[in-house]
């Protein structure tokens, strides 16, 4: 029995609730031999990072909840300050871990408690796991999803065929983590109409993307690996050649004249 979290970013909408959930079950409360009391300020088990992504009105914010320390690169790093788990859940035991700040310095997600002396982290709240007479028996954070966007269970319980990690041995396994985008309006300089109906071809090693732009005149090129493409535009017997890089960024370009 191996558990494992997994996240669907499609249904999560970054309400932080799961954050919030982590905070109110552990600040203020010790729930030791599992985990001392996180600290209000500056620990945060659990984290949803917001990042916004384009520029002008081709915008997106994209939103991943973290378990940082949710990591078998613990177990391998160091297995003498584990508590001994069947499910496989990665519980850094206070006591043994004590003195142990460079574990807060090699892994994100875990936090070097100054006042106690030991490193803090995600404990999949395993001590509402093993309490037969609780009325959650799953991590806060899952039970305060109100979307079903953050799960837990059994490895086997779940398809990851389309799943990824955010590093080799995490248990948080994703679906939908963002792709870089290309974005931009396309508008006819003479008309001073946006062009509806344009040809968009992104071209790179990584393959090669076809769009057409809206009424709007708008187009995205979604989902799209990290690369250097040879955008085309055309319509009409009128063309434009654009090199754009994603390799850094996803790129919401200035408004494009198709002349």
């Amino acid at each position: 029995m191996s558990k494992i979290f997994y996240v669907d970013l499609q249904k999560c909408t970054g309400c932080h609730s799961c954050q919030i959930g982590c905070k109110d079950e552990h600040c203020g409360n010790s729930w030791l031999p599992y985990a001392a009391e996180q600290p209000e300020i500056g620990q945060f088990w659990c984290r949803v990072d917001e990042k916004e992504r384009g520029a002008g009105s081709h915008v997106r914010v994209s939103y991943v909840p973290k378990l940082g320390a949710q990591t078998d690169a613990i177990r391998d790093y160091a297995p003498e300050v584990l508590m001994e788990r069947e499910d496989g859940l990665i519980v850094i035991d206070p006591e043994k871990a004590k003195g142990r700040k460079d574990l807060a310095d090699k892994f994100d997600g875990v936090y070097w408690n100054e006042e106690l002396q030991i490193p803090q982290g995600c404990t999949g709240c395993a001590h509402l796991l093993d309490d037969p007479d609780s009325p959650i028996r799953i991590p806060r954070c899952v039970d305060n999803c109100p979307v079903g966007a953050l799960q837990f269970g059994d490895e086997s319980e779940f398809d990851l065929s389309d799943a990824e990690v955010l590093e080799e041995g995490s248990r948080v396994y994703y679906k939908g983590l963002p792709k870089t985008f290309i974005a931009a309006t396309v508008y006819d300089p003479d008309a001073m109409e946006v062009v509806e109906g344009a040809k968009v071809t992104a071209k790179s090693a990584e393959g090669t993307f076809e769009v057409e732009t809206d009424i709007w005149g708008d187009f995205w090129l979604k989902e799209i690996p990290a690369a250097e493409y040879t955008v085309t535009i055309e319509k009409d017997g009128k063309s434009k050649r654009l090199e754009v890089s994603t390799l850094e960024k996803d790129q919401g370009l200035p408004d494009i004249a198709l002349a």
